[in-house]
């Protein structure tokens, strides 16, 4: 109980105390008439009344304030349920952003393995440095592998294959030279000849172009062209003196006169 309902009820019992007391006192005493006396019972019976209203006041304050208490009970109980949805929301939207991150970077990874696919390399071949693209490098080996098996057939088809697909390459000199090279090994001396002498045309410096004179000059030989197998012998030593080839080539063209 409240300390304004305890002051009501003790100020209550005062009164009836000093109620009773007086009453007493005037039966004892002889000193109020009989209205006095009933002025004095409705007075008293109207304080108590008064503080019958008073705690009944206090008993619905009370109540107020109770269901007061259970409707701010109520708030913070959906509040805290609020919170807790709001926290898993937020843990979800955290796993989500850390998937789409984790497929990001799987996407980036993606694109530079396929950039690095098709970006040019710098290769080395036959003393000479260029640039190609990996589909090039790729073709070029797998003819060459094939060529190293000695499936001559196949590798003048892949070869040849090159030869067109990639006219302008930094292979494509070296590529008619085995070419060449693996036609002579089928017998197929005019197609041999024709690609020694258009990498010769396109590719005068090469490294190999002293090869593939000497390789024009075998066709030449086996085709009963020895007039012009000489010929061919001599414009290589003059072309290529300090080569090696230029000396392979002079011992032959002994032997030829």
């Amino acid at each position: 109980m409240s300390t304004r309902a305890v002051s009501c009820l003790a100020l209550s019992r005062w009164v009836l105390v000093c109620a009773v007391s007086g009453l007493l006192g005037t039966a004892h005493a002889g000193l109020f008439e009989d209205d006095e006396a009933r002025k004095a019972i409705l007075d008293l019976r109207q304080r108590v009344e008064q503080s019958n209203a008073a705690i009944k006041g206090l008993g619905d304050e009370n109540a107020q304030l109770r269901r007061a208490l259970l409707d701010l009970q109520g708030q913070i109980e959906g509040l805290k349920a609020e919170l807790s949805q709001g926290r898993g929301a937020q843990e979800q939207l955290a796993r989500e952003l850390s998937e789409l991150q984790m497929r990001q970077k799987d996407v980036v990874t993606g694109m530079d393995e396929r950039l690095r696919r098709f970006e040019p390399l710098k290769v080395t071949l036959d003393g000479q440095e260029f640039m190609a693209e990996p589909a090039e490098k790729r073709d070029y080996d797998a003819a060459m592998e094939t060529f190293r098996k000695g499936d001559f057939a196949a590798a003048q088809s892949a070869l040849g294959q090159f030869v067109q697909r990639y006219r302008r390459s930094g292979y494509t000199p070296s590529a008619l030279f085995w070419l060449g090279n693996a036609q002579y090994a089928v017998k197929d001396y005019k197609e041999s000849m024709a690609n020694f002498q258009q990498m010769l045309k396109t590719a005068p410096t090469h490294p190999r172009a002293p090869e593939a004179m000497l390789a024009i000059s075998n066709v030449q030989i086996e085709l009963k062209d020895l007039k012009g197998a000489r010929r061919t012998l001599d414009e290589l030593i003059k072309a290529y003196p300090a080569s090696e080839t230029a000396a392979t080539a002079r011992e032959r063209l002994t032997r030829l006169r």
